[in-house]
């Protein structure tokens, strides 16, 4: 019997009055399940508890917030080896890829914790007169979190721990491919103490989205997803009058300059491209080397890729696994075809990588090196998401940083040397995010904040850290003054500071 994913509404499994999509098992490329669709009207019931739940959740103190958040992180750290096992059946990266994402989860939700903390605001004594001033950070209400398909557990883990610690009720509308994860969360929720209503999960596709971004009831929308659906996302949020972060695509640089260790960059530049079969947004896909270490850096790419074993996620053995649908296979297959056109040299095809374990009809494609890639071609230019490394040949560390400010997108970006000025200049003059100093893919911890530049976030606010906190909150201050018994009169003069 297949398993059917279904909505989590009000505390409880439901739904199932619309469509249904296929889930599938990406190494075997067989269908593993179905997930409901939402209709409009089941969205509105889960925005509809959500409401219901959010006067009572404000008011519940700091103390018992944190309390329930504590609880939940202990049930997800134990409960951690299930969700990974989701994440790999559906999604189809390796185990333990899924338990990084899940610990890089449990990061958020322990930042989080300490919301008493981060809630605080500022007070100032006798500002005028027997006059106090302070500020206090509030919640907005419902709000909602829209989560990609690359990661199914720590993308919402971005989202609704700070949203939920914050005071607010969340809706969750995962990703249709890989949507069991969310329910899993759900139940260890449920189990942590958090009252009915207060974190809710719809599943489905456009018309979810859709409903979400117009329902007058939502009052801030978190989106994480490819480019042209976090611009759609942003502007129809917010013409909606709503609060959006709507974070984008990427084609992350990595930049080596010749005083680099070359071993270090290698090892780092195979780890950070084809790690999760290159769908992560903060992968290297680009490497541009500057003369005269072109050379010597390729084959000793080559020569770690070729080691690469590739095979199912349950796999122990296996290093990457398959891309998540048959369709996304293809496409990036079709940018070696491409490359080739534009007079990039492949190195190393993952077309014809051997897959260890692999059976039926899985969504196979091997990582693959393209050298010699032209500045401002196509397989430069675009988003592959996939497991596609090109390397960029330059002159000068100017060309190098030249050709990362050019792009559409601002992201991440890594730089591999080791002389401490050129480092420090590039950090000060690349147009980027996230920028890792010989580190290659700079994921902020959680009590900073995750968010690209350009066409990488539409919005004005990061996810998670500082910034999040703002997201899920609005400002007050407030004035205050408590008249001695003895005052009295009438004074229609213009209140001013004295």
């Amino acid at each position: 019997m297949t398993k059917l994913v279904n909505h989590w509404i009000d505390g409880a499994r439901t739904g199932g009055a619309g469509g249904a999509a296929d889930i599938f098992n990406p190494a075997v490329g067989e269908v593993d399940g179905q997930v409901v669709l939402a209709t409009v009207e089941e969205v509105d019931a889960a925005v509809a508890a959500a409401a219901r739940a959010f006067p009572a959740w404000r008011d519940t103190s700091l103390t018992k917030r944190t309390q329930i958040l504590f609880r939940f992180r202990e049930l997800l750290d134990r409960h951690r080896d299930e969700v990974a096992a989701l994440i790999s059946s559906e999604h189809g990266k390796v185990h333990s890829d899924a338990l990084g994402e899940v610990a890089r989860g449990l990061e958020v939700v322990e930042f989080a914790c300490g919301i008493p903390h981060l809630l605080k605001g500022g007070f100032s004594e006798n500002v005028s007169t027997r006059v106090d001033s302070y500020s206090i950070r509030q919640p907005l209400g419902v709000v909602a979190g829209i989560a990609p398909f690359n990661f199914p557990a720590m993308v919402p883990m971005w989202m609704f721990p700070v949203a939920i610690a914050c005071g607010n009720t969340f809706v969750l509308k995962p990703s249709e491919r890989d949507p069991s994860a969310s329910l899993l969360i759900a139940e260890l929720w449920q189990r942590a103490g958090l009252p009915d209503g207060v974190f809710n999960v719809v599943q489905g596709d456009k018309v979810a989205v859709d409903r979400l971004l117009a329902h007058p009831d939502v009052k801030a929308v978190s989106f994480v997803g490819s480019t042209p659906i976090a611009r759609y996302v942003y502007e129809t949020g917010t013409a909606h009058g709503k609060r959006v972060q709507a974070l984008g695509g990427a084609k992350n640089h990595m930049l080596v300059l010749p005083d680099a260790d070359l071993d270090l960059v290698a090892d780092s530049a195979v780890s950070a491209g084809f790690g999760s079969a290159g769908e992560r947004c903060m992968a290297i896909s680009v490497v541009l080397a500057v003369d005269p270490v072109g050379d010597e850096l390729v084959e000793k790419i080559v020569s770690r890729v070729r080691n690469l074993v590739i095979g199912p996620g349950d796999d122990p053995t296996s290093e990457m696994g398959p891309l998540v649908t048959a369709a996304h296979r293809d496409k990036v297959a079709s940018y070696l075809d491409i490359g080739v056109q534009e007079g990039a040299k492949i190195v190393v095809d993952g077309r014809e990588t051997p897959v260890t374990g692999g059976r039926g009809n899985g969504f196979w494609i091997g990582p693959t090196v393209l050298d010699h890639v032209a500045p401002g071609s196509r397989v430069h230019r675009e988003e592959i998401f996939g497991p596609v490394l090109s390397i960029v040949r330059v002159r000068s560390y100017e060309e190098g940083l030249r050709l990362i400010n050019s792009g559409e997108y601002g992201n991440g970006t890594a730089i591999f040397t080791n002389d401490g000025g050129a480092a420090r200049r590039f950090q000060n003059e690349v147009e980027v995010g996230m920028i890792g100093i010989n580190v290659p893919i700079p994921v902020p911890m959680a009590f900073y904040s995750f968010g690209g530049w350009k066409d990488s976030l539409f919005g004005d606010t990061h996810v998670h850290g500082t910034e999040g906190v703002h997201f899920y909150t609005r400002g007050k201050v407030v004035t205050s003054r408590w008249l001695d018994p003895s005052h009295g009169g009438v004074n229609l003069g213009f209140p001013t500071n004295a």
